[in-house]
C-alpha cells in the first residue's frame, strides 16, 4: 500500500519505519525541516533501540522517504495517517491546533479518494470535526478513521510489530476493511469499533495503567509502615489474572509524553460533559505528590538542611530506553535541590542534552558516568532504571561517595547487592531491604 505519516515524533516515526518493514511505500512528512534532512542523511532525531538500522536499510531499498512536502505525498498515497503532537494546554486539554492544520492542507492536497486516519491522541469527537473541517475544503471523497497507537517508548520498534491488539475505528465497512489488511501481518486481534470509541480506548487504557503505577505507589507508602514488601505484595497480586503483573512496580511515578498528558485530558473530556473524575484527579494527585519521597527522605537524612550539600543524580530521562525527558520527576527534583541550595550532580546514558535543552545548564554538574557523578557527593539518588546503573560495582561506588547514602527510586538494587558494602540503602516500600546491611544512620524508607 502507499502510505503517508505526516508527523516523525516518535510516533509517526516509528510507525513509517515499520509499515515500511512490512513492505509498504510510506512517505513520511515533516514541516520541521532540519528533522527531514536529519532523516535523509540516515540520521535518527529520537533515541529509539534499533529504529536507525530500521529506518536506513527501508531508505536504501526505496520503501520509505522523508519529505517536508505534504501536499506532494498527499497525492502520491491512499492512506494518509495523522500523527502530529497535540500537547496539552495549561488547561490540561489537547492543543489540537496542530492537527487541524495537518487536516486542512490534506483537504487541500486532496486528488482522488483516501483513507485518512488519525493516530495522534485526540479528545472523543475529534475525528468527526476534522472530517468535518475536511468536506468543507474538498469535494473528493474520504474516509475518516480513528487509529489509536498504544506504543511504550524504548520498545516501539516491538509494540509495533507485536501488538497487542489493533483498534480501528470507523463508519465505512470498506474504509475498515482495507486498515483490517494493513495490519493483519501484525496480529489477529484488531478490534473494529465506532469512531468515538476507538478515541475513548487510548484514552482508557492509558487512564487504567496511570491508575495501576498510583496505586502500587499508594501500598508501597502503606508498606514501609507496616513492614510488608511492596515487591512481594505486588507479586502475589500480579499472579491473579484478573490484577496480571505489569505496572505494578512501585518507584517515583510516571512522566513521559503520555500518561500525564491523557490523565489530564480525559479529566478535562469527563468536566465537559458535567462529569468529575474523582478516581483520575486522585491518580495524577498521588502521581505528583510520589515523586516528592526523594526530597523528603534527603530533608529527614540532613535534618532538614539541604543547603550547601552535594547530591548525585542517575538518571533523568522519564524510563529507560529513551532519551525522553517530558514530565519527568528528575526535572521537579532537580528543580527543587537547587532552589534550596544543593549542588548537583547529574548524569544520564542518552537523555542529557535533552534534559539541558528544557532545564537549562546552569546550576547542575552535568557528568560523564556513573562514578563521576557520584564523587564526593553526600547521597545519590537513582531516578531512572537504566542498565548501566544496576550494574554498577557498588563497592567501588562507595569509595567515591563521601557518605555511602543510596536513594534507589526504582528499586534497582536488592539486598544480594547490597550485602558488604557499607551502604545505608532507601527503597520504594522494602523495609526488609535494610536488614543485614550495615546501617550508621536511622532506616528511612519512601
Amino acid at each position: 500500500m502507499n502510505i503517508t505519516v505526516i508527523g516523525t515524533g516518535y510516533v509517526g516515526l516509528v510507525s513509517g519505519v515499520c509499515f515500511a518493514e512490512l513492505g509498504n511505500r510510506v512517505i513520511c512528512v515533516d514541516k520541521d525541516s532540519g528533522k527531514i534532512d536529519t532523516l535523509n542523511a540516515g540520521g535518527i532525531p529520537i533515541y529509539e533501540p534499533g529504529l536507525k538500522e530500521m529506518a536506513t536499510a527501508n531508505r536504501l531499498a526505496g520503501k520509505l522517504s522523508f519529505t517536508t512536502d505534504l501536499s506532494g505525498a498527499v497525492r502520491q498515497s491512499d492512506i494518509i495517517i495523522l500523527a502530529v503532537g497535540t500537547p496539552p494546554l495549561p488547561s490540561g486539554e489537547a492543543n489540537l491546533a496542530y492537527i487541524d492544520q495537518a487536516a486542512i492542507e490534506i483537504a487541500d492536497a486532496m486528488n482522488g479518494y483516501k483513507i485518512v486516519a488519525v493516530k495522534s491522541t485526540v479528545p472523543v469527537g475529534t475525528n468527526e470535526r476534522l472530517a468535518t473541517l475536511m468536506r468543507a475544503r474538498t469535494n473528493y471523497r474520504f474516509d475518516s478513521i480513528s487509529l489509536p497507537e498504544f506504543l511504550r517508548e524504548g520498545s516501539a520498534i516491538q509494540d509495533t510489530l507485536h501488538p497487542d491488539r489493533i483498534v480501528i475505528g470507523a463508519d465505512s465497512q470498506s474504509a475498515a476493511d482495507t486498515m483490517t489488511l494493513l495490519h493483519k501481518p501484525l496480529t489477529h486481534q484488531i478490534v473494529v469499533t465506532d469512531i468515538r470509541s476507538a478515541e475513548m480506548i487510548k484514552y482508557a487504557s492509558n487512564a487504567f495503567l496511570a491508575t495501576k503505577i498510583s496505586f502500587i505507589n499508594e501500598i508501597a507508602n502503606i508498606c514501609e509502615k507496616v513492614g510488608a514488601d511492596v515487591t512481594q505484595v505486588a507479586e502475589g497480586m500480579g499472579y491473579d489474572r484478573r490484577i496480571g503483573p505489569s505496572f505494578l512496580n512501585a518507584g517515583i511515578g510516571y512522566g513521559g509524553s503520555c500518561f500525564p498528558k491523557d490523565t489530564r485530558a480525559l479529566i478535562q473530556i469527563a468536566g465537559h460533559v458535567d462529569y468529575e473524575f474523582k478516581l483520575l484527579r486522585s491518580v495524577v494527585e498521588v502521581n505528583q505528590d510520589q515523586r516528592f519521597n526523594v526530597i523528603r527522605k534527603l530533608e529527614t537524612i540532613f535534618e532538614g538542611e539541604l543547603r550547601g550539600k552535594t547530591v548525585a543524580i542517575w538518571g533523568l530521562a522519564f524510563k529507560p530506553n529513551t532519551d525522553d525527558v517530558r514530565d519527568s520527576p528528575a526535572i521537579e527534583i532537580i528543580q527543587h535541590l537547587v532552589d534550596n541550595g544543593v549542588k548537583v550532580r547529574a548524569y544520564d546514558p542518552v537523555a542529557m542534552s535533552n534534559f539541558q535543552a528544557l532545564f537549562g545548564k546552569a546550576r547542575v554538574t552535568w557528568c560523564e558516568n556513573p562514578l563521576d557523578t557520584a564523587q564526593d557527593a553526600d547521597a545519590l539518588c537513582l531516578l531512572t532504571e537504566w542498565d548501566e546503573f544496576s550494574k554498577i560495582d557498588l563497592g567501588r561506588l562507595q569509595t567515591v561517595l563521601k557518605r555511602p547514602i543510596l536513594i534507589d527510586g526504582r528499586n534497582v538494587f536488592n539486598e544480594e547487592n547490597l550485602l558488604g558494602t557499607e551502604f545505608v540503602y532507601y527503597s520504594v516500600g522494602r523495609p526488609s531491604m535494610n536488614q543485614g546491611v550495615k546501617q550508621k544512620m536511622p532506616v528511612l524508607q519512601f
